[in-house]
């Protein structure tokens, strides 16, 4: 068990998610002798998969790449609901003994980095924030965020004009009601993302009375079969099976992607048919599902065997495409004239992104001003010693870029150890400052919103924004790791 007087630390690993969990395995499984612990804001484990409790609530991703690649996801479903996807992470962690090195209720607030010291002095509130917390100060010679891209607290708030107006329910995905008693009743879900198409196939089996989609402009839409039996798993070991169905499951979405980005029209086309095939006859393709930009200029959204499309000949799904001109006290006025009436309506309009969980860093007492730093194989920041942030991919399943970053921590912390060193840092150059790029390739409202909260990125080398787990994978295992880095001894 954790001794709550001990607050020096090798290593403190922040968040309990797919992240934390993942790099608390490579540092238990490399670096046996480190001594670490994972802080967690929340209750229990689990992250994004604790909170979200909307009806259906499920991976955008298939589990045999989000899920770890030391604890591959045996069941046939790529994706999974949210409830699978909790008891998959509490039996990781009670598998490899890393419940144990949780601490519930530690929300980090802020980290100084002491020069003198070399160590991280960690500002944590201890407790459920109800009156009863206290501040503890943490030390650790490394700090690795495994805190997510989203704003636990806060979700984003989208200006919908009247929306004070409605008498009826207004629910935020990120905060759905414990009991909401949706049965028999009219909802509208504003929005196309993700959500949006998790919600409307659940809404309609769990007896919702009517279920309208809302949406400003269409999102491309991908059904992915439930049953990825290759032919030969009858007669494959298992080990061979999981390990084929990861290396699939990672190649096809590249060159699927690759594809996208090379041939946009034909991609496009492509998906746009592939949508009407499995919408009810003479249901209207245009504008609906035929987004107004290409493939991957925002995120894909997949559903399990068409389920979404499928919704609609149920006869209690709608789809909408418009605009709002103001929300009224029982429904929604269009700028088109029409109106849509309801009982709920359910705000689904993307996330509230966030860099480090927003936590306060600085070095010696000043503090770091985290969009004006550029990213060093989008895992660490300029400016910020000892200091590893997870960022999963933005065109794949998030845990294959947890993990590559996570090994590629502890290779620099072995190599720290094997010459000596105290601290590392990013530092790049003026010139290829000058050739500063956008973090994310994608152009989602959400995504727009925060650009100026992130970091930077550049044209060259470890720089480079990463959108190829081939490649990064090579860097993480045996990239170098001199470009870019500064290493210190520092007398302690």
């Amino acid at each position: 068990m954790n001794d709550p007087s001990d607050t020096a630390f090798d290593v403190l690993v922040i968040g309990s998610g797919l992240s934390g969990i993942n790099a608390a395995y490579r540092i238990q499984e490399s670096l046996p002798d480190a001594h670490f612990a994972m802080l967690e804001a929340r209750h229990e484990l689990g992250g994004t998969w604790s909170q979200f409790r909307y009806p259906g609530v499920r991976s955008d991703s298939d589990l045999h790449t989000l899920g770890f690649a030391f604890h591959p996801w045996r069941a046939k479903n790529p994706i999974a609901t949210g409830e699978s996807i909790m008891d998959y992470l509490h039996k990781t962690a009670q598998k490899f003994d890393l419940e144990k090195k949780i601490r519930y209720r530690h929300k980090v607030v802020a980290a100084d980095w002491r020069s003198e010291q070399q160590q991280w002095r960690v500002q944590v509130q201890v407790g459920d924030g109800e009156g009863g917390e206290r501040r503890v100060t943490y030390w650790t010679k490394w700090l690795i965020m495994g805190t997510g891209y989203y704003n636990y607290d806060d979700p984003m708030k989208t200006n919908i004009p009247g929306i004070e107006k409605f008498q009826g329910e207004i629910v935020h995905p990120q905060f759905w009601p414990e009991g909401l008693d949706y049965k028999g009743k009219r909802m509208i879900v504003v929005g196309s993302g993700a959500t949006t198409i998790t919600l409307l196939p659940a809404l309609v089996d769990s007896g919702v009375g009517s279920v309208t989609q809302l949406q400003r402009s269409p999102s491309y839409i991908m059904s992915l079969p439930q049953e990825d039996q290759p032919c030969f798993e009858k007669y494959a070991p298992e080990w061979l099976t999981l390990r084929y169905k990861r290396f699939m499951f990672t190649l096809i979405p590249i060159l699927f992607y690759k594809f996208c980005i090379w041939f946009p029209s034909l991609a496009s086309q492509f998906l746009v048919s592939k949508a009407a095939a499995q919408l009810p006859p003479d249901f209207p393709v245009d504008p609906h599902f035929k987004p107004g930009y290409n493939p991957w200029q925002q995120r894909m959204c997949l559903c399990p065997d068409g389920d979404y499309f499928k919704a609609f000949s149920s006869g209690k799904a709608h789809i909408v495409t418009d605009t709002i001109k103001s929300v009224v006290a029982d429904g929604i006025e269009l700028d088109s004239g029409d109106k849509l009436e309801a009982d709920i309506i359910v705000t689904a309009t993307g996330l509230n992104m966030r860099f480090l969980g927003g936590v306060d860093v600085s070095v010696d007492g000043e503090k770091v001003h985290v969009p004006s730093q550029y990213m060093w194989r989008t895992s660490m920041l300029t400016s910020l010693p000892n200091l590893g942030n997870i960022i999963g991919y933005w065109n794949a399943s998030w845990t294959l870029g947890s993990d590559t970053a996570s090994r590629l921590f502890v290779r620099l912390m072995k190599y720290q150890q094997e010459h000596g060193y105290t601290s590392v840092v990013p530092v790049i150059s003026e010139q290829d400052k000058n050739k500063t790029v956008s973090a994310s390739p994608l152009n989602s409202t959400y995504v727009r919103n925060a650009m100026s909260k992130m970091p930077k990125c550049a044209e060259r080398g470890p720089w480079r924004p990463r959108d190829n787990w081939f490649v990064d994978n090579f860097a993480a295992w045996r990239g170098g790791v001199e470009d870019g880095l500064k290493w210190e001894r520092v007398a302690q």
